[in-house]
């Protein structure tokens, strides 16, 4: 690794580690209501979590059974977060207030869903460093892990992400196995995986299909006698089975013990009965496909995906360069197979779902899982182009993986995006940070006053973006006229889709008045523990 990337890896580290976009004022339901959990199991050895709602205050996403509230969602990272609360409880003395509430969601994200998250990104480096060459392989990791939706949910304690890390762990299991680079027990893996993943987020059994399909895949595929692709795959199977087995069953005991059924989730049992209908009907409210859900999850913008990740679009076209790979080698057909399954399963679902339930979040989060998935696709294009000199559209490319960074990293520092909002990046994001209301950050409890930390990582932000346009862009040191100039057009025309869709009215100004008065660190505030 060359000293620059080294320092770019640094830089990305650094964001993930020091980032703390959190407001107690939020009263954020989807990660409070988990670590309510948390505190349950520690403090009272129960489930339900009525004692500390009455003891450290009242969230929202909960279920209610029988007089008994629990979080409606899936348990795993409840459990998860217990090891981190036990050791917080334990340095604040060991009494029931022992842990306060900022300093246990930061150690929360900071050990269950950032950390993952870095690991992650290097299973992406070494996955993709099997088909494209190392420029190109260290650009798609740094634009994932900063221009998507893998940055925006690694700094909230959500499930999303975590179901990106367990699906995608599993898959490079299943992928090192296919190699012969690993032994069968990466079935194992691949299904301790998958069986997290469900335990993790219900919707993440979607994602699990797509990795039992890339099995039969890589198997059926194999240049072996049919006994013996027959005979790997019976183990496999097995071996799979086994590994997700403590979770499933973990899984159902916890179903059994809050609904009172194995196969009942806290969505049937909703306490806020507004909520009740978009789950409701089909599976997990999953029905007909809508345009309107489909056209606002992929280009709405306010948090449509390929409006927050531009560089996303190149998966469409990359999956030609893939199909073509295809035809000669059996392997880039099992993971072309993955990649289409996986992309119009999760396309039906976000299209088929009720758009209006995401709330107050950066980008369509159920699309999540699917976002590695689709590295490969963009990462054989920008190879195809790079080898072939295109650098007109090698700079195109180039300057959408750069936008990425600067769009979903804006997007990211605020990271509670209110529904009602024109655009996240100009309507709301760029408003708070010209008045000073950058994310709180580990530098904060250093000393350093906001804005003064903020910006700094805003520039570490920035000098990332354009590292990557440098690194995709370029022949030798530095891009020529071509790229150069094919990017900055192709950055102007993102800049002015985002220019002409924000309306500048009251209600952007409205939810730039309420973030400042929840604000965590407002300009010229330190934080402390």
């Amino acid at each position: 690794m060359s000293v620059p990337s080294r320092a770019v890896l640094a830089a990305l580290v650094a964001l993930y580690v020091l980032l703390f976009p959190y407001h107690p004022g939020l009263r954020s339901p989807n990660e409070l209501c988990r670590l309510w959990q948390t505190r349950a199991l520690v403090e009272y050895g129960t489930l339900d979590i009525n004692r500390v709602l009455r003891d450290f205050g009242y969230v929202g996403d909960l279920s209610v059974k029988d007089g008994k509230y629990y979080p409606s969602k899936a348990p795993l990272l409840s459990f998860a977060a217990v090891p981190v609360y036990g050791v917080l409880r334990a340095a604040g003395g060991g009494t029931l207030r022992a842990v306060n509430e900022v300093p246990f969601v930061f150690f929360s994200r900071l050990v269950l869903t950032v950390l993952p998250t870095l690991l992650l990104l290097g299973l992406v480096r070494r996955f993709l460093g099997a088909y494209v060459s190392a420029a190109v392989a260290d650009a798609v990791t740094v634009t994932y892990g900063l221009g998507s939706l893998a940055f925006s949910y690694s700094l909230l304690f959500m499930s999303h992400q975590t179901t990106a890390v367990l699906l995608f762990g599993g898959f490079y299991a299943l992928w090192r196995v296919a190699r012969d680079e690993w032994k069968p027990w990466g079935y194992l893996v691949a299904g301790a995986c998958a069986g997290a993943t469900l335990a993790a987020e219900y919707t993440g059994g979607l994602g699990v299909l797509g990795l039992v399909l890339y099995a039969a895949l890589s198997v059926f595929w194999r240049e072996e006698p049919p006994r013996a692709r027959a005979r790997r795959l019976l183990q496999g199977t097995g071996l799979a089975v086994l590994g997700a087995l403590p979770f499933v069953a973990g899984l159902m005991l916890y179903h059994q013990a809050a609904f009172g059924h194995p196969l009942e989730t806290g969505y049937k049992h909703l306490n806020d009965a507004a909520y009740q209908p978009w789950h409701l009907g089909g599976f997990l409210g999953i029905r007909y496909p809508d345009p309107r859900a489909f056209a606002l999850s992929f280009f709405s913008p306010l948090r449509g995906l390929f409006t927050l990740s531009p560089f996303l679009l190149l998966a469409l076209p990359g999956l030609g360069m893939l199909a073509r790979e295809a035809r000669t080698r059996p392997e880039m057909r099992a993971h072309l197979g993955l990649t289409v399954a996986l992309l119009l399963g999760y396309t039906y679902f976000t299209s088929s779902f009720s758009y209006d339930s995401w709330g107050w979040t950066t980008g369509p989060r159920h699309l999540t899982g699917l976002v590695p998935f689709l590295l490969l696709p963009v990462g054989l294009l920008l190879e195809h182009a790079r080898s072939a000199r295109r650098w007109a559209w090698v700079g195109v490319a180039a300057a959408l993986c750069t936008a990425s960074i600067v769009f979903t990293g804006l997007a990211t520092f605020v990271n509670y995006v209110p529904d009602d909002v024109s655009n996240v990046v100009l309507g709301l994001a760029t408003p708070l940070l010209r008045a000073g209301y950058v994310p709180p950050n580990v530098l904060n409890l250093l000393g350093l006053p906001n804005p003064v930390a903020g910006l700094a990582l805003g520039l570490v932000l920035l000098g990332v973006a354009l590292w990557v346009f440098v690194r995709l862009a370029s022949a030798g040191t530095w891009p020529g006229r071509a790229p150069l100039l094919a990017g900055l057009a192709a950055f102007a025309v993102l800049l002015g889709f985002q220019a002409i869709t924000v309306r500048h009215d009251a209600h952007d100004q409205g939810a730039v008045n309420f973030l400042e008065k929840v604000w965590l660190v407002p300009p010229g505030r330190t934080l402390s523990f």
